[in-house]
This record gives structure tokens, C-alpha cells and sequence, in this order.
């Protein structure tokens, strides 16, 4: 009887211990932590954005265990659509941030890619046991999910890029955080959104032109985008008589 019980909470512990790994498989406070310490407002190129001080971030151990974390976790608990979206969002930002620093110094996460190959589909690390690709993360998995707020959700490294949010997505948010960003994006007038109402021009970030076909099945872009912009932004986006133009991208790093 004795050996009978042992044996059951043997493998009653190992089920625990399986189902606490299991739900922290995309657990970010690590990450969250991070942001809070190495993010930080500033302009740069006449731009306002939220920076990395990278240099201090890549000398943080928690860093190196997150990056660490990330390679030996498993997807099986990514059971709701919000509970992949989240963490590939935040896998993309991690992995877009270990870029940079694995070719750092550099004036741009493009400088990482060479004539060959670009840098969105170099190999940039490894996530559940897979060497993964930028490319891979944005094209393959998150845009098939058919969130358009992925986009401005997930940074690229340079200053014409959505703002890092200085904080982890985390699945009871997601919906409050994408709307957060999209109003947040619309409002920066030098990358999100701005108007000329003398030459009759709406500029939008070349964001909203690449990923135009994302945005077609939500209504458009300018149907879509128009709730999260202010009130001028709101005319000007439902005003059809306004031309739409887009705002130059700058590349360059979002260094603190």
C-alpha cells in the first residue's frame, strides 16, 4: 500500500510539476522587467519614440536567460488564438531586440543582413527547439491569424516603427494593448498619421501601404484605422475627397 501511494504522488508531482512549466510556457514578466529598465522615450531624426539603451540590455543576465528560456519552452499550452498572438508578438520584439545585439554596433537592424540575404529572413534564434527567422515570426504565424494590430505591435529596431511598448503583452490585455498602440501610432504625426488639409492629403506610415491586403477584409485601411485616430484624424481618414500619401520610413536604430 505504501509503495502504491509513493508511487502515485511521484507521478502526481511530476504532472504538477508538467502543468506549472506548461503554464508559464509564455509567461514574459522577464521581458516585462527588461522594457521597464532599458526603454525609454526620445527624439531621434526629429521623431518622438520610445528607445533601447541596448548596450546595457544585452549585458543584463536576465537577458541571457530569457533568450535562453525561449529556446527550450514548449508551444503545446498555446491553446486560444490570444494566447499565440501574445506570445508571438512578444517573441517577434525579443527576437527583433537579439538582432541588434548579436551584430551590434549597427545604425540599422538592416545592416545585420547582407547583398544576399536580408535580414528579416537571416536565422535569428531559437524558439521551442526551432532556429527561427524575423520572416518567419511576422508572414507565416502572426499575419495568418488575421489581427491587423499586429503591425503595430510588432518593432522592427528603427525609428519609423511602432513605439516598443514598455511593457509585455500579456493575454488578458491583448485587445486593450493593440487598441493602446494603434491610437498611440496614429497620434505621432511624424510616423503614424498626419494631415494636410490645404493640399488635400491624408499621410499614413508605409506601414499601412505594404500590408494594405491585411487591412481589406477588416473593412480597408482607412474604414479600419479610423476609430483609433483623434478627431482630425477621424475626418480626415473618412473624408474621400482627402488623398492618401505615405510617410517616408526611417531605418535607423531606435537607440537610446
Amino acid at each position: 500500500m505504501k509503495f502504491v501511494l509513493s508511487k502515485m504522488w511521484l507521478v502526481l508531482s511530476a504532472l504538477a510539476v508538467f502543468s506549472v512549466q506548461s503554464a508559464f510556457a509564455f509567461d514574459f514578466s522577464s521581458w516585462d522587467e527588461l522594457l521597464k529598465k532599458y526603454v525609454t522615450p526620445k527624439t531621434i531624426n526629429g521623431v518622438k519614440l520610445h528607445a533601447v539603451d541596448y548596450k546595457k540590455l544585452g549585458k543584463d543576465q536576465t537577458w541571457e536567460k530569457l533568450v535562453k528560456d525561449l529556446e527550450r519552452l514548449s508551444l503545446s499550452s498555446l491553446k486560444t488564438r490570444e494566447e499565440k498572438l501574445t506570445f508571438w508578438i512578444n517573441v517577434y520584439n525579443i527576437m527583433a531586440a537579439k538582432m541588434v545585439l548579436d551584430h551590434y554596433p549597427v545604425d540599422s537592424i538592416k545592416d545585420a543582413g547582407s547583398l544576399f540575404t536580408a535580414v528579416w529572413k537571416k536565422d535569428v534564434g531559437v524558439v521551442a527547439g526551432e532556429t527561427r527567422t524575423l520572416n518567419e515570426i511576422e508572414h507565416e504565424i502572426l499575419r495568418k491569424m488575421g489581427e491587423p494590430r499586429i503591425h503595430v505591435a510588432i518593432v522592427c529596431a528603427s525609428v519609423s516603427c511602432p513605439d516598443l511598448r514598455i511593457e509585455a503583452y500579456t493575454v488578458e490585455k491583448l485587445n486593450e494593448q493593440l487598441g493602446d498602440q494603434m491610437k498611440l501610432f496614429l497620434v505621432n504625426a511624424e510616423k503614424g498619421l498626419r494631415v494636410d488639409a490645404e493640399k488635400g492629403r491624408v499621410y499614413l506610415s508605409s506601414i499601412f501601404k505594404w500590408f494594405k491586403e491585411d487591412f481589406e477584409a477588416k473593412g480597408g485601411v482607412r474604414k479600419f484605422l479610423a476609430p483609433y485616430a483623434d478627431e482630425t484624424g477621424m475626418a480626415a481618414l473618412k473624408n474621400s475627397q482627402l488623398t492618401v500619401y505615405y510617410l517616408d520610413y526611417d531605418w535607423d536604430l531606435n537607440e537610446l
